[in-house]
């Protein structure tokens, strides 16, 4: 049975998706939002014919899975009655005549370690998202994968013609496959593939060494780290929220959505996540990606997601010819929230920037005009903060003043008061600061349920919302406020299953949810520590943490039965949970060395 259970390989310009039988399931080309030339995750079969690559290994009985350490380079071992084989596999990403070296190209090395495997070798992509198989020419290296508007090149040293039969034959030798664009390589293929890897390697090595790691759970850390900067689509700075679409919330439900694309909210908290850490480039990267977005707004309305490329127009399809994972369809391309009224964005754009005017590391200095420029955002979350909208959750039939979103549209006018105060603009500090206080007291008196002894999703609402636990995280309150510790209590009481966390009560479009939002475990973790239950959080943490497959990733939802990951993968805000929750739950270095 398909599982979340896939290894990620990637290079900051794409990525693919890898089973424990060392099958790509997953891969979008030539960016994260493209055509998925392999598609077996979404075609419904446990056993797809089509949109894989796999090396079969004959009466495969056992197989193991990791991680080069530090790295994105991911191992696969296949064992079986013949033998056991080794599959390194990889997109390469290093320095190369002083740039980023990161083309759309996949690297499969292969080779004996036990006995003599019996392989055959299946690449069977598709087109058109799933709609048309390719012509197929090859040469005396290399097939040729034709499809209507992209040809892939697979140069190997393997035999041409098992290759292209799919024939069983004896693995005695290493064999290097490459995968990607219609180029002629200039090496041979095995000294190719050896060198990529080893300078991939290097890549990753160092740039993991600059990370500034917690005490304590570092390899959770550093995986969660090469996760987040393998979602980040480098050319413009994007950052997606998953690397698949449709993979349903929770079984049978229909909650399929694509994730393909940057929402503004959940970037915000990847940016923040990995400069906790002390890698900057992201947020440099994405800085510039918000400012085109803000000099674009249209009379200052932003929408919540963009294309990664800011593309607007993000329409939404259905595919009829996917099953769908597991056979739970519908399978969607582009998103409807596109088109939605969410007022907390204007928050999370001005806090995704605020940092770049306070950071001395930071090469490319910000200017007077951005400044303005996020001034434009700052005025439309003052003019929408108690307006309703479709909330963060993304609410399709109901429109209302959901808390959350009025509480960014605080930290907006808040963040600018402080930008203001560091740029020397004191008349715009007083500007905002008074604003921010209107929309604070607003909240106070709106939000805050005395039946409920609760802050409660919607303004004079009486539902309780996870998301109220950002208040915290954004300093809209004191942690030690007996508001916030009862909101907690009850949040608790009524959201809480052991260590997991519904998003909220109240019914949706859908039904009640029934899964666990990953990350709003990991918010209610950080609320606990804020107001001194520590030892509880670590517990909570520590029982997540087991959540994450063998590889250490996390989708977006998990079963509190099953434990089963469900939702898209890997979840960007889930894997934000792991390195936050880390950072603030460690043992301090001093305490130890």
């Amino acid at each position: 049975m398909t599982t979340l259970n896939l290894g990620v390989v990637g290079n900051c310009s794409f990525s693919a998706l890898i089973d424990p039988k060392g099958r790509y399931l997953w891969s979008c080309l030539p960016r994260f939002d493209g055509d998925p030339v392999f598609n077996g995750l979404l075609t419904g079969e446990d056993e797809p014919a089509e949109g894989v690559f796999s090396i079969n290994l004959e009466g495969l009985a056992e197989t193991e899975q990791f991680y080069e350490p530090n790295t994105a380079v991911l191992v696969t071992r296949l064992h079986g009655q013949s033998g056991s084989l080794e599959i390194r596999d990889f997109a390469p990403r290093f320095f190369w005549r002083d740039r980023i070296f990161r083309q759309q190209t996949l690297v499969r090395r292969v080779r004996p370690i036990a006995g003599t495997p019996r392989i055959s070798v299946r690449c069977r992509p598709t087109f058109s998202y799933g709609k048309s198989n390719p012509q197929i020419t090859h040469g005396s290296n290399h097939v040729r994968y034709v499809g209507p508007e992209m040809t892939l090149r697979l140069t190997t040293d393997a035999p041409i013609d098992y290759v292209l039969d799919e024939t069983r034959f004896n693995l005695s030798a290493p064999i290097d496959f490459i995968l990607g664009p219609d180029e002629t390589l200039t090496g041979s293929v095995a000294d190719t593939a050896r060198d990529f890897e080893e300078r991939t390697c290097a890549y990753w090595r160092n740039w993991v060494s600059g990370l500034a790691l917690p005490f304590e759970w570092q390899e959770a850390v550093i995986r969660a780290a090469i996760t987040l900067k393998l979602c980040t689509y480098e050319p413009t700075g994007a950052i997606i929220a998953a690397m698949t679409t449709s993979i349903p919330e929770a079984p049978n439900s229909g909650r399929n959505w694509d994730y393909r694309f940057c929402w503004l909210r959940d970037a915000f908290f990847v940016v923040r996540a990995l400069n906790s850490l002390g890698t900057v480039q992201t947020m440099e990267n994405y800085f510039r990606y918000l400012m085109d977005l803000v000099a674009d707004a249209d009379g200052g309305h932003l929408q919540p997601v963009f294309g990664i490329g800011r593309e607007r127009d993000l329409v939404e399809e259905v595919l009829e010819n996917f099953g769908g994972y597991r056979g739970m369809g519908p399978v969607r391309c582009g998103n409807q929230a596109h088109e939605h009224y969410q007022h907390d964005v204007y928050g999370n754009v001005i806090l995704g920037a605020a940092q770049i005017f306070f950071d001395r590391r930071i090469q490319m200095k910000p200017t007077i005009t951005d400044f303005h420029l996020l001034e434009q955002a700052g005025e439309q979350a003052y003019k929408v903060y108690s307006l309703p909208d479709a909330g963060m959750w993304e609410l399709r039939s109901r429109s209302r003043v959901h808390t959350s979103s009025s509480l960014m549209c605080w930290a907006a006018c808040d963040r600018l008061a402080n930008i203001a105060d560091r740029i020397g603009e004191m008349a715009r500090v007083r500007y905002w600061r008074e604003r921010a206080e209107e929309i604070k007291e607003k909240i106070l008196a709106e939000s805050w349920s005395e039946k409920r002894k609760a802050f409660v999703e919607s303004f004079g609402g009486e539902t309780l919302d996870a998301s109220v636990l950002l208040m915290a995280e954004v300093g809209f309150l004191d942690p030690r406020d007996p508001r916030f510790v009862s909101t907690v209590d009850q949040l608790e009481k009524t959201l809480a299953n052991g260590p997991y966390m519904l998003r909220y009560e109240a019914a949706d479009d859908f039904g009640k949810p029934e899964v666990s939002f990953n990350i709003c475990a990991f918010w209610r973790l950080d609320a606990l520590t804020r107001i001194g239950r520590r030892e509880e959080a670590r517990e909570i943490f520590e029982a997540l943490l087991k959540t994450r497959n063998p590889l250490g990733m996390l989708s977006e939802d998990t079963h509190p039965v099953t434990g089963e990951m469900w939702g898209n993968y890997p979840q960007t805000y889930s894997m934000v949970g792991i390195i936050n929750g880390a950072r603030r739950l460690s043992k301090p270095w001093e305490s130890v060395v």
